[in-house]
């Protein structure tokens, strides 16, 4: 699969920054832009619905990016489109923004929203300040974030009484955190630059539409996606303060590091990936103190929640539950596993972490072993899906976590609609849960929301599978049939393997080229 070339530039003009001795995918012959009408199978027949793939003779479209010749470009479309979509969220969440949440209106209509509820039960409506006058569930800069929209928002309401606080708070974070969405589909079109359509899967995704700013989860989407801009930029100390601020929004980004440093481990780039890792340290740090200190107590209830909390719904834990006493029914008084997990939290925890664990040191694994270096996405797409997978908390909205990452990672759209449409099946089954939780008289069966959730879950491991079988057989990666390399790399992007993994993988006679011939 590997070739040894020099540094150069393709045949569309742009520098590959290929290393000598460097691994090499030729792109597909004569490439500009990829039209998945063309290369999509799945498209591909959908396609025929409206007259068949792209013809030969739209030339506007074949042009090099940024030579289109046509305002309407494949990137403006795909901006368009998001726009649209988050425009669509908020027609969606709007019976629910006036607060006056009656008769269930919040469930039946399916736009509960953590951003409006959260207004008054952190008390940002009597202008209590996060962390510091009341304990907030979220790690530090998401706090920072409700505080600095709501307490402004306080102030102007005790200086305008009729205005409605509440309404005003969640539309100024729907206003911010949908700039968030539209920059992360700006980054992922900078990203794939000759694959621009490829943002259209996040810009059309269902799950974006339903679950947008039930919580601010893209926050901590939108610092994530700047880091791995930074990274692919080669800018590896502003990756990790972005990736660093990221994590301090939500913790999953920062799980992109085991990724970033294992990859660099392979490639011999070790420097660039410390340097991501520790400044990735030091801003969350610097971003946690502040309020870990003189407020520990309340910057802790983050930590203790998720210490307590018993097993949620949705999750792989819940489906167990539910299976229990379905599969091996116990005798009266006796605990399934499941069962006798979520009575034992601490255990509970634990087999969470190590579960997740052994599927981070697998990932790893698979850097290591296979036959070509993976792409930088790919494995940040199955850390984070392991992370959920094997977590006893699946919120609705940690949809948007994996969102940016599967377009990344593996962008066909046949998969990927399938898994979004679990997303919305399961969306519909929670808030019908809620209604019979919140009234007492179930909505539908048991089973139906279990099922829902189990068809999220074999839709996320089945993409697993594809990446890493992407993985395996390398030739099989749509992303490389369009770049040479890793687009997302950074320094990765073209590097040959470092020597040492030459020696162990193959021998020392496989080493052609001393270390120092291959320059940071």
């Amino acid at each position: 699969m590997s070739t040894q070339s020099t540094a150069g530039i393709d045949e569309n003009g742009s520098d590959r920054h290929l290393r000598p001795g460097a691994s090499e995918a030729a792109p597909r012959p004569g490439a500009v832009v990829d039209h998945p009408s063309r290369s999509d199978g799945f498209v591909r027949g959908a396609a025929e619905l409206i007259g068949g793939p792209l013809g030969d003779h739209a030339v506007a479209l074949d042009r090099p990016p940024g030579r289109e010749g046509r305002f309407w470009t494949a990137a403006r479309i795909v901006l368009a489109l998001v726009c649209l979509t988050l425009a669509l969220h908020w027609v969606q969440k709007s019976p629910c923004q006036d607060g006056a949440w009656q008769n269930n209106v919040q469930y039946t209509r399916m736009c509960y929203t953590d951003v409006l509820a959260l207004y008054y039960a952190e008390g940002l409506n009597e202008g209590k300040v996060p962390y510091a006058d009341h304990p907030v569930e979220y790690p530090v800069l998401t706090g920072y974030f409700m505080g600095a929209i709501g307490l402004p928002v306080h102030a102007l309401g005790l200086d305008n009484p009729g205005i409605n606080q509440g309404q005003w708070f969640y539309n100024l974070n729907a206003l911010v955190l949908s700039a968030l969405a539209v920059a992360t589909v700006a980054v992922i079109l900078s990203l794939r630059r000759r694959r621009p359509w490829d943002a259209a899967l996040f810009a059309l995704a269902p799950a974006l539409v339903l679950t947008a700013t039930v919580n601010w989860d893209l926050l901590a989407v939108g610092l994530a996606a700047f880091g791995l801009l930074a990274w692919a930029r080669r800018h590896p100390a502003t990756a990790g303060v972005l990736l660093g601020l990221a994590g301090a929004a939500k913790m999953w980004p920062l799980f992109l590091f085991g990724p970033i440093l294992v990859l660099a481990l392979r490639a011999g780039r070790l420097r660039a990936a410390l340097t991501a890792t520790a400044t990735g340290a030091v801003a969350l740090i610097a971003v946690n103190l502040p309020v870990a200190i003189p407020y520990r107590e309340n910057w802790e209830r983050f930590f203790d929640l998720n210490t307590t909390r018993p097993i949620d719904w949705g999750t792989l834990w819940y489906i167990g539950r539910y299976l229990d006493g379905r599969i091996s029914p116990s005798a009266p008084g006796d605990l399934g596993p499941f069962e006798w997990l979520n009575a034992h939290i601490s255990t509970l925890n634990w087999l969470s972490y190590l579960l997740f664990g052994l599927a981070c040191l697998g990932v790893a694994a698979l850097a290591l072993l296979a036959p070509r270096r993976p792409r930088l996405a790919q494995l940040a797409f199955l850390v984070v899906a392991a992370f959920l997978i094997f977590s006893k908390v699946w919120s609705q909205q940690f949809v948007l976590w994996l969102l940016p990452l599967a377009v990344l990672a593996r962008p066909r759209w046949g998969a990927f609609l399938a898994w979004q449409f679990a997303e919305v099946c399961y969306f519909a089954a929670f808030y019908g849960e809620l209604l019979g939780a919140a009234t007492t008289r179930p909505v539908f069966p048991e089973g139906v929301f279990v099922l829902a959730a189990s068809l999220r879950l074999i839709t996320v491991v089945v993409l697993c599978g594809f990446v890493i079988r992407d993985i395996l057989r390398p030739e099989r990666d749509a992303v490389r049939d369009t770049y040479a390399d890793d687009p997302d790399g950074g320094v990765l992007d073209g590097a040959r393997d470092a020597p040492w993994y030459q020696r162990w993988r193959h021998g020392a006679a496989s080493v052609d080229r001393p270390a120092e011939a291959v320059t940071a």
